[in-house]
């Protein structure tokens, strides 16, 4: 298995078992991590994300396969199932890296935010959430409990 499709494999199975610390370490310091919720994050930000949706969940259950990368970048899809507002998420995720001194320094999350608001946000989501507007609601109130957070834990350990 190439040495980047090993980082991968330990950055998911780190994921599997809350252990944000390992997904961090997997981070170059320089990382840039994207998705349709928090879509510009850049350095300890994305670690922090990970800390911050692992140390709140309750219920997450994470499965990943079809790991491919080489030098330069990588890809794999993952799959989340958990509680969120009280429904039930089932999220199927399109992963791509790129990789720089050994570490992932992009990430891209791909999924399709109407089906992830549909279940997350119930009829909300339902109704809105092909629009713009609801899009750009959650990746503010995102982008804000990532902010407040950050500032009550200063704990990341790259």
């Amino acid at each position: 298995m190439h040495p980047n499709a090993q980082l991968i494999e330990r950055f998911y199975a780190a994921f599997r078992q809350k252990d944000y610390a390992t997904m961090q370490a997997c981070y170059h310091p320089e990382v840039r991590f994207s998705d349709p919720v928090f879509p510009k994050l850049k350095g300890i930000e994305a670690g922090l994300m990970w800390q911050m949706l692992l140390t709140r969940s309750k219920d997450l259950a994470i499965t990943h396969r079809d790991i491919v990368a080489n030098d330069y970048n990588g890809s794999c899809t993952w799959e989340a199932t958990y509680s969120f507002s009280n429904r039930q998420v089932h999220n199927l995720i399109k992963a791509e890296f790129t990789f720089k001194n050994g570490l992932i320094f992009r990430h891209d999350d791909c999924f399709g935010f109407y089906g992830w608001a549909s279940q997350a946000l119930g009829l909300a989501g339902k109704i809105l959430g092909w629009t713009r507007f609801l899009e750009q609601k959650v990746q503010t109130q995102a982008a804000n409990n990532l902010r407040q957070f950050i500032e009550k834990n200063q704990t990341y350990t790259q």
